[in-house]
């Protein structure tokens, strides 16, 4: 059995579009040690995650913005744990480009039952407002 002929590739192709500028880069947290430093930082909890989010100390170099994901046995079983994670990265990829901050570390921590069960437009906008708020200026006004 031959394979069908491929299409001819040049026909009909358009080159991708460019952006002017570049969307920051997005790149995984995977030490424990970052993982950790982010618990000791900003939070803030919506009904689908909690966002905790962490400036870069000085040392370290602030080029791009690094994501991390967690859930815990109480989010359910390796098949939910592991659904609930797909989510929060598809969320993540979405919208940090754009609202996270180079130089930032942010952990999306799924919560039980409701990071799977809640619609995706839901999430969407629960990160949104956990940006808003993390990133909003913290300093009383005098």
């Amino acid at each position: 059995m031959t394979p069908p002929e491929a299409p001819d590739s040049t026909a009909g192709t358009t080159p991708p579009a460019v952006s002017s500028c570049p969307a920051p880069t997005l790149s995984v947290l995977r030490k424990r040690a970052d993982f950790l430093a982010a618990a000791r930082a900003r939070r803030q909890a919506t009904g689908g995650m909690v966002v905790q989010a962490r400036r870069r100390p000085v040392g370290h170099p602030a080029t791009g913005i690094r994501v991390g994901f967690t859930c815990s046995k109480k989010v359910g079983n390796a098949v939910t744990r592991n659904r609930a994670k797909r989510r929060l990265r598809a969320v993540a990829q979405a919208l940090l480009p754009e609202l996270g901050q180079p130089g930032w570390d942010y952990v999306l921590i799924g919560r039980r039952e409701d990071t799977v069960a809640r619609p995706f437009d839901a999430l969407l906008g629960d990160l949104r407002y956990a940006m808003k708020k993390l990133h909003a200026d913290r300093r009383k006004p005098s």
